[in-house]
């Protein structure tokens, strides 16, 4: 039991050392990599960063034949380090377990690793490091095929209503025919004509500004039951792939970015090409409103008084 606990709590290299299988495996290893990110589900880590040590260890296939000292034959420390610097560039992350889980994922469609070791530590939230550890390996993936992803990606009708689009007679003849166009539909609103409070702090306003959106987005919900209010890019992949109409609700994905749009929630049409950009959209359709000239997209807009064409 003694040797057990120790190998629990001892360096990924030992443990993956420990449950070796009989073919040989070479392995490479990063220790103590520490990277300071903004990370974590508590309202008190948003806003400010923290440190995370990072230790990982890959079993790789031996190499066949001469290194002849060619980097380009080998894993190369860099790959693992990029792994880590790629999924925490992404998005903004809640949970430990997701970025290990991101890392493993990424160090394994390598064509050499064939294990690896993720251990992940917080080292500044509390008196001891607060951390994961997950081992992965080649044959539990699924297969990744990296050239197939944008094949596969879904590009999305997207649509800003105003107020007064949201309470026109025409909505549900909009929606039809945006619907008859057979490509995943988003409508993306802004807050309701009600002033929203006023905060002294910016990062308070900004979660003020965030759910004034989405109040809004439920009274649309509200008025045609075909659609649905969503916070996060898994639901909103899944809407897109199974026909459901959604709105979006933003404060998750706005607040989770790493490179968060600059536009305040006020600026509801700039937000919304913001999110358009994240879909790679070539534009916005726009009812009823004007948008900013410098959008990230192209903006295609409709008077509230015209049908859809």
């Amino acid at each position: 039991m003694a040797s057990e606990i120790r190998l629990a709590f001892s360096h990924p290299s030992e443990r993956s050392e420990a449950t070796a299988t009989s073919a040989p495996l070479d392995r490479i290893s990063v220790r103590d990599h520490i990277v300071d990110v903004e990370i974590g589900a508590f309202q008190a880590e948003r806003g400010v960063t923290q440190r995370i040590c990072c230790n990982v260890v890959v079993e790789v296939r031996p190499l066949t034949g001469p290194i002849d000292d060619d980097v380009d034959r080998i894993l190369s420390y860099d790959k693992v380090t990029e792994a880590i610097a790629f999924e925490l560039s992404d998005e903004r992350l809640n949970l430990l377990e997701t970025l290990a889980e991101r890392v493993a994922d990424r160090i394994l469609l390598e064509p050499q690793a064939m294990r690896t070791f993720v251990r992940i530590e917080k080292i500044d939230r509390g008196p001891g490091a607060l951390g994961v550890e997950i081992v992965r390996s080649r044959g539990a993936l699924h297969p990744v095929d990296p050239d197939a992803a944008d094949d596969d990606a879904l590009h999305p009708e997207l649509v800003f209503l105003s107020n007064v689009a949201i309470a026109s007679e025409h909505l549900g003849a909009w929606i039809d025919q945006l619907e008859a166009l057979g490509r995943p539909l988003i409508f993306c609103v802004g807050p309701s004509d009600q002033v929203p409070p006023i905060a002294s702090h910016p990062l308070a306003q900004r979660r003020i500004d965030l759910l004034a959106i989405e109040q809004n987005a439920w009274v649309l919900a509200a008025r045609d039951a075909r659609c649905k209010v969503v916070d996060t890019r898994t639901e909103l992949d899944w809407a897109m792939r199974n026909g459901q109409i959604c709105v979006w609700a933003p404060s998750k994905i706005v607040l989770d970015a790493v490179d968060g749009p600059s536009a305040k929630g006020a600026d509801a049409v700039a937000l919304a090409s913001w999110f358009a950009a994240t879909f790679d959209a070539q534009e916005m359709l726009v009812i009823g409103e004007d948008g900013p000239v410098d959008a990230p997209v192209a903006l295609r807009t409709m008077p509230v008084d015209q049908a859809l064409i």
